[in-house]
């Protein structure tokens, strides 16, 4: 796991990974218990910011840094590595490429492939300037059959000053009111059973607990990248 975008999501996308390798013993009639679980290993590393990176070529660069860690993950045995940003997805085939020794996950394909399995046709985006600027999920939902909502200037702002100034800055109550303003108008204009795609670490750790998100439809790509993380330690027998 390649983490640290940021720390606390790095921690969460751990915690999703243990949930999801107990799932995967529970659903096949094994034991769980402390041998049961996979070797796996988090590198939790500053990494430049995402967003500024592609918004501006002159701010620091996260590739050469997510490399470096990737080759370490490499030469302690992963063989499958998941990064739960979205953003940092940006770089996904520029690392695949320095380091073709690792099978890098991609949480967009995994998200969309979830989603069609569910019978999801619409969803709405909430996620950072960087991810909808390279429009990560986009190209990829509509190759699955789903439409892919996004949401209007002005709440792509919101959602960023409840990921900058919320969640990572220890704010949670201010997330919670920008995450969950953005998701009623969003709602509101395309029917309270539109699924929102959690498509920034950061928004997890705050919108699932506002009262005013109880009975929305919620789905977190990082919790299903952990699910597909497991299924190639187990089913793949390789190490993290």
């Amino acid at each position: 796991m390649l983490a640290g975008m940021g720390p606390a999501a790095g921690v969460d996308f751990a915690r999703l990974f243990l949930k999801a390798s107990e799932r995967w013993l529970r659903d096949h009639g094994l034991a769980v218990q402390d041998q049961a679980y996979p070797e796996h290993w988090m590198a939790q590393v500053p990494v430049a910011d995402r967003s500024r990176a592609l918004s501006d070529a002159n701010a620091p660069q996260p590739l050469d840094e997510m490399a470096r860690v990737l080759q370490q993950l490499s030469a302690v045995g992963a063989r499958a590595v998941a990064i739960s940003c979205n953003t940092a997805h940006a770089w996904h085939a520029a690392l695949q490429e320095r380091v073709p020794s690792v099978d890098l996950l991609h949480i967009a394909r995994e998200t969309a492939a979830e989603l069609q399995r569910r019978g999801i046709r619409k969803v709405a985006l909430l996620a950072t300037q960087g991810t909808y600027g390279m429009g990560l999920y986009d190209t990829v939902m509509a190759a699955h059959g789903i439409e892919c909502v996004i949401p209007d200037s002005s709440e792509r702002e919101e959602l960023m000053q409840g990921i900058y100034q919320g969640v990572k800055a220890g704010n949670l109550a201010l997330a919670q009111a920008c995450f969950t303003r953005v998701g009623r108008q969003l709602r509101g204009r395309h029917g309270d059973g539109i699924a929102l795609i959690m498509a920034c670490t950061e928004i997890p750790l705050a919108l699932p607990q506002a009262p005013q998100a109880q009975g929305w439809t919620l789905i977190d790509p990082s919790e299903i990248l952990a699910m597909a993380l497991a299924r190639k330690a187990y089913e793949g027998h390789v190490g993290h």
